[in-house]
């Protein structure tokens, strides 16, 4: 050691103690996202699980499943290609056979998954590059192990959802420490990562009842830190989401724990310096729940998604325009001229014109028939006018897309005015049928009547003949008496 120290640094016990100190960061960071094992290890293939007789295979899955807790160094590409290829496989392997069989999930095994989950994913996150790292401006560090991570998220997905997987077993080792580590890797710059992690965790919220206040709480603690301390923290959009799905379940009246998140931790959110990142999240919370019948409360949701969209990022705009017109557009179409013209006021918004402006290939389309039948068909005057300002103001925007659907609307209108005729006609085809039809029967009805009736009076006469005859042939017995 002494050896490779410079001359220089010997002078200057504070050069020397600085390098130092690098190299040890710089081995931190590396060993924090990319664990190896001391030594290399050199995995040969296993037999395949299909192949293996039934009685052979739960420990050959055992056997397959320590396998996978070896890991590998990704930060260089050409070392370990085939330890690496064999896992990958093995991977790959586990997630079809925990997919596609039943009976597989006994609880000898779920130690052994829930330590070759841990062992792949759970992880020291390494610092971030640029300490200033913008989500929606810089490219995020992906993870160089993602090909086995990847694979190992995807089983432990298959895990949760297996028809066979028993939270009663499965607590014993999915437990509090279990869901802290997991939520710590929240922060990874990987969106990938994030994403699974967010259908994983709610995968977990909704199995074990017993982790459910924890999580809240643990939820609760990150962004109680990103408000106050941090002020970065990379998985706040996806937890959001899954808080999102988790208050939409909430039994009223509310608990004083869910008022007082409300209070102490949503609305200080408001304050954070990192807030436009997850306006997307924010605006898919209000169209979610949305309301559908409360005009009042539906001119209050235009107003805050109004203020929304006044401070938005235009990528996060992008995310939501096309749901969030769709909304626009019911709101303008509505009866109620408040809230239409509550909707219509976001076309005298300049910034929000410009957001438009620049997605006009999209939002046009979504607002072009409902905007061009309410020209022609709304009750109210003041919306009649306000719509027409709106078409004059987009056919600026695009003259040429305006002009392609309106042709479009006019056809579709003629398509379906000719499909009305045709209904009609049918209908009127169908009633002259049926009266036809009615006739005919009341004149076969007639017809039997006056038979029936003949047959009768043929009856009679034939009695009264025999009657007549009768009474002759008695009268000239009694005669020749």
């Amino acid at each position: 050691m002494s050896a490779a120290i410079s001359a220089s640094e010997k002078v200057d016990g504070f050069t020397r103690k600085s390098v130092r100190k690098a190299q040890k960061q710089r081995r931190s960071q590396g060993s924090s996202q990319f664990r190896t094992q001391s030594s290399l290890v050199e995995l040969s293939p296993l037999p395949p699980l299909k192949d293996a007789p039934s009685s052979e295979q739960l420990d050959l899955f055992s056997q397959k499943l320590q396998q996978c807790c070896v890991l590998f160094d990704f930060m260089d590409s050409v070392i370990d290609l085939k330890s690496k290829e064999i896992k990958r496989a093995t991977l790959s392997e586990l997630v079809e056979y925990v997919s596609t069989n039943r009976g597989v999930l006994v609880e000898s095994t779920y130690p052994d998954i829930t330590n070759m989950i841990s062992t792949n994913i759970f992880r020291t996150l390494p610092p971030s590059e640029n300490p200033d790292f913008d989500p929606e401006e810089d490219e995020p560090t992906l993870e160089a192990a993602w090909p086995h991570i990847q694979l190992v998220y995807e089983f432990f997905l298959r895990f949760l959802e297996n028809p066979d997987f028993q939270p009663s077993i499965a607590k014993r080792y999915i437990d509090q420490k279990f869901v802290l580590q997991l939520l710590e890797l929240f922060d990874s710059e990987d969106p990938r990562e994030r994403e699974f992690l967010k259908t994983v965790l709610h995968r977990i919220y909704g199995k074990f009842l017993g982790l459910r206040a924890f999580i809240r709480k643990q939820i609760n603690n990150i962004f109680l830190r990103f408000i106050y301390e941090t002020e970065h923290f990379n998985g706040v959009a996806e937890l959001l989401e899954i808080l999102g799905s988790i208050i939409n379940g909430f039994a009223l009246p509310l608990k004083a724990e869910h008022k007082q998140f409300l209070m102490k931790v949503l609305i200080p959110m408001h304050t954070a310096k990192g807030l436009a990142v997850f306006h997307a999240q924010v605006i898919r919370g209000l169209l979610k729940f949305w309301p559908k019948t409360c005009s009042q409360k539906e001119v209050m949701f235009l107003g805050e998604t109004e203020e929304i969209l006044d401070v938005i990022e235009p990528t996060q705009f992008k995310k939501v325009q096309e749901p969030l017109f769709k909304q626009i557009a019911k709101c303008v179409a509505n009866p109620h001229f408040q809230v239409a013209e509550r909707a219509l006021y976001f076309w005298n918004n300049e910034y929000i014109l410009s957001l438009i402006e620049e997605n006009i290939d999209k939002i046009l389309p979504i607002m072009f028939g409902n905007l061009y039948r309410i020209s022609k068909e709304h009750w109210n005057p003041t919306i009649v006018a306000l719509v027409y300002n709106v078409l004059k103001t987009l056919m600026e925007m695009n003259s040429t897309l305006f002009d392609e659907l309106t042709a479009s609307y006019k056809a579709e209108r003629q398509r379906e005015k000719k499909k009305e005729q045709e209904r009609e006609e049918l209908w009127k085809k169908l009633d002259e049928l049926q009266i036809k039809g009615t006739l005919e029967a009341q004149s076969n009805s007639h017809g039997l009547q006056n038979a029936q009736n003949n047959n009768n009076n043929n009856n009679n006469n034939s009695t009264t003949a025999v009657s007549t005859g009768n009474t002759l042939g008695n009268e000239s017995i009694t005669c020749a008496k």
